[in-house]
């Protein structure tokens, strides 16, 4: 059995991946679109910006009102779901 680790905390969004203020995800790669909501899509756009676990986490908790471990644990499930439609990697 042979057991892959993925850092899900350095993982990269892709680069043309579109997405509005609304939540509307385009990825012109493959022309999938996806939704989210405005949360997620904040997120989308820190990562875009190259910003750090740290950074986003600050930002997030300080903005919303969340206790980091929540938020730790919502990024790790929107981190799986951006990689399960192939919209992260960790290049």
């Amino acid at each position: 059995m042979i057991t892959i680790t993925i850092n899900i905390y350095a993982m990269k969004i892709h680069s043309n991946l579109a997405v509005s203020d609304s939540g509307f995800i385009f990825n012109p790669s493959n022309g999938d679109s996806f939704s989210t909501n405005l949360v997620g899509a904040e997120l989308i756009r820190l990562l875009k910006e190259g910003k750090s676990l740290t950074e986003i986490k600050k930002e997030i908790t300080s903005k919303y009102e969340v206790e980091p471990t929540v938020f730790e644990k919502d990024y790790e499930d929107f981190i799986s779901q951006l990689q399960d439609h192939f919209l992260v990697s960790n290049d």
